[in-house]
């Protein structure tokens, strides 16, 4: 664990030292981590929490939880639409996005 010495604040990185992390892992973006776990955390836990039972409620029952459709949506739903086609330079693909970094993903991405 790493613990920046940061002033009036203290992050502490529960992670395995990383070459290089300190170019970007820099007192100022520490700072501003922090900053953002203190407006935040209440918040953060709060929907962690809600996430947890909502999954719970979906997975306790044999066949989940049937998820309710809001009845001001209902004539957007049951409507007989489609969305537009792709843009041309969507459809010419000639990047490959891939991961994770490592050798063989590298030259099958150069590969594309």
């Amino acid at each position: 664990m790493v613990t920046p010495d940061l002033p009036h604040e203290t992050v502490t990185l529960q992670t395995p030292p990383v070459a290089g992390a300190g170019v970007v892992l820099t007192d100022a973006a520490l700072a501003f981590v922090a900053s953002l776990e203190r407006r935040f955390d209440s918040e953060r836990r709060e929907r962690l929490a809600a996430r947890a039972e909502r999954r719970h409620a979906l997975g306790s029952h044999p066949q989940g939880t049937p998820l309710v459709d809001a009845d001001d949506t209902r004539s957007i739903r049951e409507a007989r639409w489609q969305v537009a086609s792709a843009p041309a330079d969507l459809t010419d693909r000639r990047v490959e996005i891939t991961g994770p970094t490592d050798r063989k993903m590298m030259i099958n991405a150069l590969n594309s």
